[in-house]
């Protein structure tokens, strides 16, 4: 068929599915803020007017706040070793490949086949004699759809925001991992600071029991007393194996963060007992800028985005296809003769099918989609307002933990002052040793009490820069 008869008959049927092309199912358009967050405020959080938080934008890397070259070599360590950062990017590289796969199916198709075959064949109604006879075919196909109703279009749509979704999901993990390093070694710290304390405070019992027995055996105290401030010790000492135990699970958690065996664990840090501390307020920025920020909110907005075209998807399944293409092949008994002009057949032209599928299944594969695209909607709002919720929250828990703080730090010193002068007076036989064992105990307490509050700040700054969705900024692994 010559290329002016081939246009003069196909012509017209290209030119009305031309002019019939569409997109079927609803247009993509980002989630505007939940109803309650709309009418709200995005902008300072309700702790921002704590001198210790401050309206500054968050930095990428958060972690270098505390100004510690070992902690910010942990964190780069976990972000180039860890498993379940490993294991995200992983999922992204799954995610770009099956988008390529959506964009290589769109494009042109082509085909090439061979055969070579023995058969015996009759020469009933047959020009050519009966017996065995070799058959030899070669022939190959190129074709090409036409997206009528824009399927391709909304499968690569779907394709591609399900790989940005990875992509979300991957810095996600980068900031859960950066918080989680920071968390375990501030917990090691932790530890190694209270069993400082403590075993400043079994020191100081231990000194205030050998006292007590001197004044027993000179006959100033009774021997109650004596036993009294073993019961006290033995209470203190109680608490010892408790802090050990929290610092080698901390270095545990810390190890396996890093890509290591629990047991290969930064040795360095067995003997930390410096929580790691800021010198300046929190920059925390505002309720804007964490919506932009948390990789989790962008997670759900692009899984909206996912369902939103899975939609088109399963409408396009109501509509004929749309497909040009060309085929070519020859059929001989010899090799030879699969050159030859007698030999050769071809076809080119479009195709248009219709499957004629069951309306009532695809409506209702439709509706399905629809009503995943609803559930994706309201997924998205609930991260949204965790995310404002759990930023709130942190900030409010941190401001109202400075304070207990404060106090506790005045009561500690007060008790220290307490337990000075009932010591001198103690030694003069002014007081009774009850009075100093009861002192004694008072400022035990209060040391404790002081180093659980520095620990809970430790952790309330980590549950903050987690809250605030920030560090996954730098370079991916």
């Amino acid at each position: 068929m010559s290329t002016t008869m081939w246009a003069k008959r196909f012509a017209p049927a290209l030119l009305v599915a031309a002019s019939a092309c569409t997109t079927v199912g609803p247009d993509y358009a980002p989630p505007g803020l939940p109803a309650g967050v709309a009418t709200g405020s995005t902008g300072d959080f309700e702790a921002s007017a704590s001198p210790a938080i401050s309206r500054a934008p968050l930095p990428a890397r958060w972690w270098r706040l505390y100004d510690d070259p070992d902690l910010d070599n942990l964190v780069e360590q976990a972000f180039a070793a860890n498993t379940d950062l490993r294991a995200a990017a992983a999922n992204l590289e799954r995610a770009q490949a099956l988008t390529r796969e959506v964009r290589a199916a769109s494009g042109v198709q082509t085909s090439l086949d061979g055969s070579a075959s023995v058969g015996e064949a009759s020469n009933l109604g047959m020009g050519h004699p009966a017996g065995v006879h070799d058959l030899f075919s070669l022939g190959g196909s190129i074709s090409y759809e036409v997206d009528v109703v824009g399927r391709i279009r909304r499968a690569v749509e779907a394709a591609t925001a399900d790989e940005q979704a990875q992509a979300a999901a991957l810095d996600l993990a980068r900031t859960t991992v950066a918080a989680a390093v920071v968390g375990a070694y501030t917990d090691a710290c932790a530890a190694g600071a209270s069993l400082v304390v403590a075993d400043r405070s079994v020191a100081l019992q231990r000194q205030s029991l050998e006292l007590t027995e001197r004044g027993v055996r000179g006959g100033l105290f009774p021997p109650i007393d004596a036993t009294r401030s073993r019961a006290l010790l033995a209470q203190l000492e109680a608490a010892l194996p408790g802090y050990v135990a929290a610092r080698r699970l901390a270095l545990y958690r810390l190890a396996v963060l890093l890509g290591q065996a629990p047991q290969n664990y930064p040795a360095k840090l067995t003997d930390c007992a410096s929580i790691p501390s800021l010198d300046k307020p929190i920059p925390v920025g505002d309720g804007a800028a964490l919506i932009r920020r948390r990789p989790d909110i962008r997670q759900a907005e692009r899984q909206l985005a996912t369902a939103t075209a899975r939609i088109g998807v399963e409408t396009a399944a109501l509509y004929p296809t749309v497909s040009l293409g060309a085929s070519a092949g020859t059929t001989s008994r010899t090799i030879e003769g699969l050159v030859s002009d007698s030999a050769l057949q071809f076809s080119i032209g479009p195709l248009i099918s219709w499957s004629f599928p069951n309306r009532s299944i695809a409506r209702a594969r439709i509706d399905q989609a629809s009503a995943t695209a609803r559930a994706a909607l309201a997924a998205f709002d609930g991260t949204l307002l965790r995310a404002l919720q759990e930023a709130e929250s942190a900030l409010t828990q941190y401001s109202h933990d400075l304070d207990e703080n404060v106090r506790l730090r005045t009561a500690r010193d007060r008790s220290r002052e307490a337990a000075a002068m009932q010591t001198r007076l103690a030694r003069g036989g002014a007081v009774s040793s009850l009075e100093a064992l009861d002192v004694e105990r008072t400022l035990a307490g209060a040391e404790a009490a002081l180093a659980a509050s520095n620990s809970k700040l430790a952790a309330d700054r980590v549950r903050i820069f987690l809250a605030l969705g920030g560090g996954w900024e730098t370079d991916a692994p």
